[in-house]
Protein backbone atom coordinates (compact mmCIF):
# COMPACT_ATOMS: atom_id res chain seq x y z
CA UNK A 1 0.00 0.00 0.00
CA UNK A 2 3.34 2.40 0.23
CA UNK A 3 4.93 3.86 -2.22
CA UNK A 4 8.07 6.31 -2.65
CA UNK A 5 8.06 10.09 -2.94
CA UNK A 6 9.93 13.15 -3.09
CA UNK A 7 9.78 15.01 0.09
CA UNK A 8 9.99 18.65 0.46
CA UNK A 9 12.60 19.93 2.46
CA UNK A 10 10.93 21.58 5.17
CA UNK A 11 7.70 21.73 6.68
CA UNK A 12 5.08 22.04 4.17
CA UNK A 13 4.76 19.57 0.97
CA UNK A 14 1.59 19.35 -0.83
CA UNK A 15 0.77 15.75 -2.70
CA UNK A 16 -1.79 14.48 -5.22
CA UNK A 17 -2.78 10.88 -4.03
CA UNK A 18 -4.71 8.03 -6.20
CA UNK A 19 -5.35 4.77 -5.95
CA UNK A 20 -7.94 1.98 -7.58
CA UNK A 21 -9.64 -1.02 -6.70
CA UNK A 22 -8.04 -4.35 -7.59
CA UNK A 23 -8.62 -4.81 -11.44
CA UNK A 24 -10.06 -1.52 -11.03
CA UNK A 25 -13.49 -3.18 -10.15
CA UNK A 26 -16.37 -0.80 -10.08
CA UNK A 27 -17.15 -1.63 -6.13
CA UNK A 28 -18.30 1.95 -4.92
CA UNK A 29 -22.02 2.92 -4.91
CA UNK A 30 -23.25 5.89 -3.08
CA UNK A 31 -23.38 4.48 0.11
CA UNK A 32 -19.35 2.89 0.17
CA UNK A 33 -18.61 6.59 -1.39
CA UNK A 34 -19.99 8.45 1.32
CA UNK A 35 -18.47 6.14 4.20
CA UNK A 36 -15.08 6.43 2.29
CA UNK A 37 -15.29 10.18 2.59
CA UNK A 38 -16.11 10.38 5.95
CA UNK A 39 -12.95 8.18 6.11
CA UNK A 40 -10.94 10.81 4.52
CA UNK A 41 -11.91 13.67 6.93
CA UNK A 42 -11.51 11.61 10.20
CA UNK A 43 -8.17 10.29 9.04
CA UNK A 44 -6.71 13.31 8.04
CA UNK A 45 -7.91 15.09 11.25
CA UNK A 46 -5.73 12.35 13.18
CA UNK A 47 -2.73 12.41 11.02
CA UNK A 48 -2.68 16.64 11.03
CA UNK A 49 -2.93 16.73 7.51
CA UNK A 50 -4.85 19.07 5.40
CA UNK A 51 -7.23 18.00 3.12
CA UNK A 52 -7.61 21.16 0.03
CA UNK A 53 -10.06 18.71 -2.24
CA UNK A 54 -10.70 15.18 -3.45
CA UNK A 55 -12.91 12.93 -5.91
CA UNK A 56 -14.22 9.83 -4.81
CA UNK A 57 -15.04 7.59 -8.05
CA UNK A 58 -16.46 3.89 -8.38
CA UNK A 59 -13.15 2.22 -8.23
CA UNK A 60 -10.66 5.11 -7.00
CA UNK A 61 -10.14 8.15 -5.18
CA UNK A 62 -7.92 11.65 -5.65
CA UNK A 63 -6.88 13.38 -2.57
CA UNK A 64 -4.68 16.39 -2.60
CA UNK A 65 -3.17 17.10 0.80
CA UNK A 66 -0.78 19.42 2.73
CA UNK A 67 1.42 17.65 4.91
CA UNK A 68 3.04 19.36 7.73
CA UNK A 69 6.26 17.26 8.87
CA UNK A 70 7.88 17.97 12.39
CA UNK A 71 4.71 19.01 14.05
CA UNK A 72 4.36 19.64 18.19
CA UNK A 73 1.86 17.10 19.58
CA UNK A 74 0.96 17.67 23.33
CA UNK A 75 -0.49 14.69 25.03
CA UNK A 76 -3.49 16.38 25.12
CA UNK A 77 -3.85 16.85 21.13
CA UNK A 78 -2.64 13.26 20.94
CA UNK A 79 -5.38 11.48 22.63
CA UNK A 80 -8.04 14.30 20.77
CA UNK A 81 -6.73 13.13 17.68
CA UNK A 82 -6.94 9.15 18.74
CA UNK A 83 -10.25 9.34 19.90
CA UNK A 84 -11.38 10.74 16.59
CA UNK A 85 -10.79 7.35 15.08
CA UNK A 86 -12.86 5.69 17.04
CA UNK A 87 -16.08 7.91 17.54
CA UNK A 88 -17.98 5.20 18.21
CA UNK A 89 -15.47 2.87 20.34
CA UNK A 90 -16.20 -0.10 21.81
CA UNK A 91 -15.62 -1.26 25.45
CA UNK A 92 -12.44 -2.68 25.18
CA UNK A 93 -11.09 0.58 22.79
CA UNK A 94 -12.47 2.97 26.04
CA UNK A 95 -10.54 1.13 28.32
CA UNK A 96 -7.33 1.59 25.96
CA UNK A 97 -7.69 5.25 25.67
CA UNK A 98 -8.76 5.46 29.62
CA UNK A 99 -4.73 3.66 30.45
CA UNK A 100 -3.11 5.28 27.53
CA UNK A 101 -4.21 8.73 28.84
CA UNK A 102 -3.04 7.64 32.15
CA UNK A 103 -0.33 6.23 31.17
CA UNK A 104 1.27 9.06 29.36
CA UNK A 105 0.04 11.63 32.41
CA UNK A 106 2.14 9.33 34.42
CA UNK A 107 5.61 9.68 32.00
CA UNK A 108 8.31 7.94 31.78
CA UNK A 109 9.45 5.20 29.65
CA UNK A 110 6.49 3.67 28.97
CA UNK A 111 4.51 7.06 27.93
CA UNK A 112 6.86 8.37 25.54
CA UNK A 113 6.80 4.84 23.36
CA UNK A 114 3.28 5.41 23.29
CA UNK A 115 4.17 9.32 21.81
CA UNK A 116 6.43 7.76 19.25
CA UNK A 117 3.92 5.27 17.88
CA UNK A 118 1.35 7.93 17.81
CA UNK A 119 3.55 10.48 16.04
CA UNK A 120 5.20 8.38 13.84
CA UNK A 121 1.68 7.60 12.20
CA UNK A 122 1.29 11.93 12.25
CA UNK A 123 2.53 14.11 9.45
CA UNK A 124 3.52 11.53 6.86
CA UNK A 125 1.38 11.23 3.53
CA UNK A 126 2.32 7.21 3.44
CA UNK A 127 1.16 6.34 6.76
CA UNK A 128 -2.43 8.66 6.14
CA UNK A 129 -3.41 6.98 2.71
CA UNK A 130 -2.33 3.60 4.46
CA UNK A 131 -4.82 4.28 7.39
CA UNK A 132 -7.54 5.17 5.09
CA UNK A 133 -7.31 2.31 2.76
CA UNK A 134 -6.82 0.01 5.59
CA UNK A 135 -9.59 1.26 7.92
CA UNK A 136 -12.21 1.43 4.42
CA UNK A 137 -11.11 -2.05 3.21
CA UNK A 138 -11.99 -3.63 6.85
CA UNK A 139 -15.27 -1.71 6.72
CA UNK A 140 -16.35 -2.66 3.16
CA UNK A 141 -15.20 -6.54 3.61
CA UNK A 142 -16.88 -6.52 6.69
CA UNK A 143 -19.92 -4.69 4.88
CA UNK A 144 -20.10 -7.03 1.94
CA UNK A 145 -18.78 -10.37 3.39
CA UNK A 146 -16.03 -10.26 1.27
CA UNK A 147 -12.26 -11.42 1.75
CA UNK A 148 -9.11 -10.61 0.27
CA UNK A 149 -7.26 -7.44 -0.49
CA UNK A 150 -9.35 -4.66 -1.89
CA UNK A 151 -6.84 -2.19 -3.39
CA UNK A 152 -4.52 -2.63 -5.74
CA UNK A 153 -0.89 -2.99 -4.05
CA UNK A 154 0.38 1.02 -4.71
CA UNK A 155 -1.07 4.67 -4.72
CA UNK A 156 0.38 7.17 -7.07
CA UNK A 157 1.27 10.27 -5.58
CA UNK A 158 2.71 13.52 -7.03
CA UNK A 159 4.45 16.10 -5.62
CA UNK A 160 2.69 19.46 -6.03
CA UNK A 161 4.38 23.34 -5.58
CA UNK A 162 1.74 24.35 -2.80
CA UNK A 163 0.67 27.19 -4.28
CA UNK A 164 -0.46 29.55 -7.61
CA UNK A 165 -1.23 27.75 -10.65
CA UNK A 166 0.38 24.59 -10.12
CA UNK A 167 -1.49 24.36 -6.85
CA UNK A 168 -5.19 25.37 -8.71
CA UNK A 169 -4.61 23.53 -11.51
CA UNK A 170 -4.29 20.47 -10.14
CA UNK A 171 -7.82 20.44 -7.65
CA UNK A 172 -9.76 21.84 -10.88
CA UNK A 173 -8.44 18.85 -12.33
CA UNK A 174 -8.78 16.57 -9.61
CA UNK A 175 -12.82 18.10 -8.89
CA UNK A 176 -13.63 17.44 -12.59
CA UNK A 177 -13.55 13.99 -12.16
CA UNK A 178 -16.99 13.14 -12.58
CA UNK A 179 -17.57 15.40 -15.98
CA UNK A 180 -14.42 13.72 -17.14
CA UNK A 181 -16.76 10.00 -16.54
CA UNK A 182 -19.75 11.42 -17.75
CA UNK A 183 -21.40 11.79 -14.10
CA UNK A 184 -22.34 15.00 -14.61
CA UNK A 185 -21.85 17.98 -16.68
CA UNK A 186 -21.51 20.40 -13.26
CA UNK A 187 -18.89 19.38 -10.64
CA UNK A 188 -20.85 21.12 -8.19
CA UNK A 189 -23.46 18.06 -8.89
CA UNK A 190 -21.55 14.97 -7.70
CA UNK A 191 -21.98 15.35 -4.29
CA UNK A 192 -18.41 12.74 -3.46
CA UNK A 193 -15.76 15.59 -4.25
CA UNK A 194 -14.75 18.57 -2.45
CA UNK A 195 -15.46 21.25 -4.96
CA UNK A 196 -19.35 20.34 -4.39
CA UNK A 197 -18.83 19.99 -0.92
CA UNK A 198 -17.49 23.24 -0.69
CA UNK A 199 -20.62 24.80 -2.60
CA UNK A 200 -22.63 23.25 -0.38
CA UNK A 201 -21.26 24.93 2.48
CA UNK A 202 -19.11 22.32 3.51
CA UNK A 203 -16.44 24.32 6.45
CA UNK A 204 -13.77 22.19 6.03
CA UNK A 205 -14.41 22.16 2.18
CA UNK A 206 -13.97 25.19 2.07
CA UNK A 207 -11.17 26.08 3.91
CA UNK A 208 -9.50 23.96 1.49
CA UNK A 209 -10.27 25.79 -1.26
CA UNK A 210 -9.45 28.97 -0.06
CA UNK A 211 -6.00 27.38 1.00
CA UNK A 212 -5.67 26.58 -3.14
CA UNK A 213 -6.71 30.05 -4.08
CA UNK A 214 -4.58 32.30 -0.98
CA UNK A 215 -2.00 33.41 -2.89
CA UNK A 216 -4.50 34.75 -5.95
CA UNK A 217 -6.64 36.24 -2.89
CA UNK A 218 -3.78 37.56 -1.01
CA UNK A 219 -4.52 38.64 2.11
CA UNK A 220 -7.48 40.99 1.97
CA UNK A 221 -10.06 38.68 1.75
CA UNK A 222 -11.08 36.67 4.92
CA UNK A 223 -14.09 35.08 6.22
CA UNK A 224 -17.35 35.01 3.90
CA UNK A 225 -15.50 37.08 1.45
CA UNK A 226 -12.24 34.20 0.89
CA UNK A 227 -14.95 31.80 0.48
CA UNK A 228 -17.00 33.62 -2.40
CA UNK A 229 -13.99 34.10 -4.21
CA UNK A 230 -12.13 31.14 -4.24
CA UNK A 231 -15.53 29.38 -5.20
CA UNK A 232 -15.58 32.33 -7.98
CA UNK A 233 -11.83 31.24 -8.97
CA UNK A 234 -12.33 28.07 -8.93
CA UNK A 235 -15.34 28.02 -11.63
CA UNK A 236 -13.89 30.44 -13.54
CA UNK A 237 -10.64 27.67 -13.77
CA UNK A 238 -13.10 24.94 -14.54
CA UNK A 239 -15.19 27.00 -16.98
CA UNK A 240 -13.53 29.68 -18.25
CA UNK A 241 -15.90 32.14 -19.54
CA UNK A 242 -19.01 29.98 -19.40
CA UNK A 243 -18.42 30.10 -15.47
CA UNK A 244 -21.98 31.48 -14.62
CA UNK A 245 -23.33 28.97 -16.94
CA UNK A 246 -23.86 24.69 -16.25
CA UNK A 247 -22.78 22.27 -18.18
CA UNK A 248 -20.04 21.53 -20.75
CA UNK A 249 -17.72 24.53 -22.43
CA UNK A 250 -18.12 24.75 -26.12
CA UNK A 251 -15.93 22.26 -26.75
CA UNK A 252 -16.66 18.44 -25.91
CA UNK A 253 -13.61 16.19 -24.79
CA UNK A 254 -13.82 13.84 -28.25
CA UNK A 255 -13.18 17.48 -29.76
CA UNK A 256 -10.63 18.61 -27.56
CA UNK A 257 -8.95 15.00 -27.98
CA UNK A 258 -8.97 15.70 -31.96
CA UNK A 259 -7.54 19.02 -31.38
CA UNK A 260 -4.80 17.58 -29.61
CA UNK A 261 -4.16 14.65 -31.90
CA UNK A 262 -3.32 17.23 -34.67
CA UNK A 263 0.58 18.60 -34.93
CA UNK A 264 1.27 20.94 -31.75
CA UNK A 265 -2.41 21.22 -31.11
CA UNK A 266 -3.42 23.68 -28.23
CA UNK A 267 -6.55 24.08 -26.00
CA UNK A 268 -7.52 26.55 -23.68
CA UNK A 269 -7.18 24.95 -20.09
CA UNK A 270 -11.00 24.60 -19.50
CA UNK A 271 -11.32 22.52 -22.23
CA UNK A 272 -8.08 20.16 -21.61
CA UNK A 273 -8.92 19.60 -17.93
CA UNK A 274 -11.99 17.72 -19.37
CA UNK A 275 -9.70 15.36 -20.76
CA UNK A 276 -7.35 12.82 -19.03
CA UNK A 277 -4.31 14.03 -18.45
CA UNK A 278 -1.40 11.74 -17.38
CA UNK A 279 0.78 14.58 -15.91
CA UNK A 280 -1.43 15.00 -13.17
CA UNK A 281 -1.37 11.51 -11.93
CA UNK A 282 2.21 10.28 -13.67
CA UNK A 283 4.42 13.17 -13.71
CA UNK A 284 6.14 12.78 -10.20
CA UNK A 285 7.00 16.63 -9.54
CA UNK A 286 4.35 18.90 -10.38
CA UNK A 287 5.12 22.38 -10.55
CA UNK A 288 6.83 25.83 -11.72
CA UNK A 289 10.41 24.94 -13.81
CA UNK A 290 11.93 26.19 -11.06
CA UNK A 291 10.25 23.75 -8.51
CA UNK A 292 10.48 21.19 -10.41
CA UNK A 293 14.39 21.85 -11.45
CA UNK A 294 15.03 21.74 -7.57
CA UNK A 295 14.35 18.47 -7.20
CA UNK A 296 15.73 16.70 -10.05
CA UNK A 297 18.93 15.66 -7.16
CA UNK A 298 16.15 14.12 -4.60
CA UNK A 299 14.05 12.30 -7.82
CA UNK A 300 17.78 10.86 -9.55
CA UNK A 301 19.14 9.67 -6.14
CA UNK A 302 15.79 7.98 -4.98
CA UNK A 303 15.48 5.85 -8.79
CA UNK A 304 19.22 5.27 -9.34
CA UNK A 305 19.21 6.78 -12.27
CA UNK A 306 22.62 8.12 -13.81
CA UNK A 307 21.71 10.99 -15.39
CA UNK A 308 19.74 13.82 -13.95
CA UNK A 309 15.97 13.92 -15.49
CA UNK A 310 14.76 16.76 -17.89
CA UNK A 311 12.41 18.82 -16.42
CA UNK A 312 9.61 18.95 -19.10
CA UNK A 313 7.38 21.70 -20.08
CA UNK A 314 3.52 20.66 -20.59
CA UNK A 315 2.12 20.16 -23.64
CA UNK A 316 -1.24 20.78 -25.32
CA UNK A 317 -2.75 23.66 -23.66
CA UNK A 318 -1.70 27.21 -22.22
CA UNK A 319 -0.18 26.03 -19.14
CA UNK A 320 1.68 29.06 -17.82
CA UNK A 321 4.98 27.96 -16.42
CA UNK A 322 3.76 23.92 -15.44
CA UNK A 323 6.34 21.58 -16.02
CA UNK A 324 7.31 17.80 -14.72
CA UNK A 325 9.92 15.33 -14.22
CA UNK A 326 8.37 11.82 -16.08
CA UNK A 327 7.81 14.12 -19.64
CA UNK A 328 5.06 11.08 -20.55
CA UNK A 329 6.13 11.37 -24.69
CA UNK A 330 3.32 9.09 -25.47
CA UNK A 331 -0.55 8.82 -24.34
CA UNK A 332 -0.35 11.65 -21.96
CA UNK A 333 -3.80 11.89 -23.26
CA UNK A 334 -6.76 9.85 -23.25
Amino acid sequence: MRTRRTKVSGSRAVYHCMTRTVNGERLFQDREKEILRKMLWQVAEFSGVEILTYCIMSNHFHVLVRVFDGQEVSDRELMRRYQILYPKPTKYQEASAVQMAKTLEAGGEDAEIIRRKLRARMGDVSEFMKAVKQRFSVWYNRSHQRYGTLWAERFKSVLVEGKGNPLQTMAAYIDLNSVRAGIVEDPKDYRFCGYAEAVAGDQKAQEGLVRVWRDYLGQRQSGEAAVSGALKSHRLLIFGKRAAESGLPEMTRQQALKVLEQEDGCLSKHAILRCRVRYFTDGAIFGSKEFVRGFVGAWQMEKGRKHPPKVNALRGADWGDLSVINGLKRQVFG
